[in-house]
């Protein structure tokens, strides 16, 4: 062979050595990069495992809430849940007639409401105005934020022409109630930290506020929104028992009779039932495991384990503990690529943008695609990692929808309105006559989050049974917390006499 020969040949065996080389770093690649997905498929897996609700779960988050429910109404401070009596004992019953006002407070926007009544169950006219509240008003003086209040509604009624009857105030923040019309501030939630304010009469502190401001109104009736709710669900449909609300947060109310009730028996009603105000936000159920995500998000939080049931369900959280589950992941593996500073930042990830991810039905999830990129920062995400992204936001929400309906299970057991003698694990049997019994329900997240409301809709049918469930109705109620307010107001101010107060 000769000297052209040898070069051909050393050449061939330098381009094979290459592409060799090529070859071997190529596959080195592909398989850390399949590494670095297992790790991520691995984070998933875990995650998927500790946020799961079977079935026997459920029923003893049941038990165990209802158990606390008893101890909250045995005495004060007995219990995780805080069990508070409204004093509420009479609900609208369709035959008031007039024009009341309302106002509703629970975040940073609260609303004015004009409510025409007519006979049976009649609402003629409804209008409604919105107000922001300036963040200096939630950290200022009780009298500042009351006259701001007042002064708005001054000016609503102004514009309307007609100062109504009466006036119902929904408060939604813990409340001690003494009367119908009268309650102390247990303290504030949400972004609010009026400290003077905290044990003050706060429909006093409006009363007073609306005098200053030449209104004669008072307020006829004080409560909060879950409270509104019940009024509004039972001014339509009488087989109303209780109220859930599903939204920023979440909470419940019921009709108890006052037998079941040892605590503070001078607040009792002459009816013989009291609507009581559950907060089941502060219940911690021992039968769900914290995640390592649940601890985070309690540790970056003034309140360490505070709220923790609300903290699992409502939609304040809901896209927190996703973008978690997410930061933990781009930790753990290059799903995300490099630009996921996004992922470091505390709330930037909305329960709205959750809830679209995951109802994105497209073939190539191009609606994840634009939401990673718009709020997260994160670009040109391939499709088998949007896939990823969907299934986190399912699994969240599964959780979150059915505690929620082991929640609203818990209140059914309290008054027996489950099948089952509470506290037990017997399998649902009708007893007696079927008792038919509505649950009214307001709040965006399981309003306008359509997979949330099938899955807890279908979890409540599997805790209750076949027999059981096809008695409990699940019912949406709009402006219940203000709407409910008028209604309520309107019924303590008509021919009624109120019949609870302090002895």
């Amino acid at each position: 062979m000769g000297r052209a020969g040898w070069l051909r040949v050393a050449a061939a065996v330098g381009c094979a050595a290459l592409t060799c080389a090529f070859a071997t770093a190529l596959v080195a690649r592909r398989v850390a990069a399949w590494r670095r997905w297992r790790q991520a498929l691995a984070v998933l897996r875990d995650f998927e495992e500790s946020f799961a609700t079977p079935e026997e779960r459920l029923q003893r988050v049941v038990n165990s809430l209802a158990i606390e429910m008893f101890a909250g109404l045995a005495s004060e401070d007995a219990s995780k849940v805080r069990m508070l009596l409204t004093c509420v004992d009479s609900l609208p019953d369709g035959s008031e007639e007039g024009i009341y006002y309302a106002i509703d407070i629970g975040g940073t926007c609260f609303r004015f409401l004009k409510v025409e009544l007519g006979a049976g169950s009649t609402i003629i006219n409804q209008k409604v105005e919105y107000q922001p509240i300036k963040e200096e008003l939630t950290k200022g003086t009780s009298e500042e934020f009351f006259n701001f209040i007042a002064s708005t509604l001054k000016n609503f009624i102004e514009r309307e022409g007609d100062e109504g009857r009466a006036l119902g105030f929904t408060f939604s923040f813990p409340v001690r109630q003494l009367s119908i019309t009268s309650g102390s501030l247990i303290r504030w939630t949400k972004e609010f930290s009026i400290e003077e304010a905290v044990g003050k009469d706060v429909a006093q502190c409006l009363n007073e506020a609306l005098v200053r401001n030449g209104l004669n109104l008072q307020v006829n009736a004080l409560m909060n929104n879950t409270v509104g709710t019940l009024a509004l669900g039972h001014y339509y449909d009488e087989d109303t028992v209780a109220a859930v609300i599903i939204g920023a947060g979440t909470n419940a109310c019921y009709i108890e009779n006052n037998e079941a009730i040892t605590k503070r028996q001078g607040l009792l009603t002459n009816s013989g039932q009291t609507v009581v105000n559950v907060e089941w936000g502060s219940f911690r159920p021992p039968q769900i495991p914290l995640t390592p995500y649940d601890i985070c998000f309690n540790n970056e939080t003034q309140n360490y384990y505070d709220q923790g049931f609300e903290k699992m369900i409502s939609g304040v959280y809901l896209g927190e503990i996703a973008r978690l589950v997410f930061h933990k992941m781009a930790q753990e593996s290059d799903v995300f690529g490099t630009a996921v500073d996004g992922l470091a930042t505390p709330f930037i990830l909305s329960t709205p943008c959750l809830a679209a991810i995951r109802e994105d039905d497209s073939l190539d999830l191009r609606e994840v695609g634009r939401r990673l990129e718009e709020h997260l920062k994160i670009p040109n995400v391939p499709l088998k990692t949007r896939r990823l992204v969907q299934r986190v936001c399912d699994i969240i929400t599964r959780r979150a929808a059915r505690l929620a309906a082991a929640g609203i299970v818990a209140v059914l057991q309290k008054i027996g309105r489950d099948g089952t003698r509470c506290g037990t694990t017997q399998v649902r049997r009708m007893a007696g006559v079927p008792k038919r019994s509505v649950i009214a329900i307001e709040g965006g997240l399981y309003q306008g989050y359509s997979v949330f409301r099938e899955y807890l809709n279908e979890a409540v049918v599997e805790i209750l049974g076949e027999e059981i469930a096809p008695t409990v109705v699940l019912r949406v109620v709009e402006e219940g917390s203000g709407i409910g307010a008028a209604l309520l107001a309107a019924a303590y101010s008509s021919n009624r006499q109120e019949s609870i107060g302090m002895t």
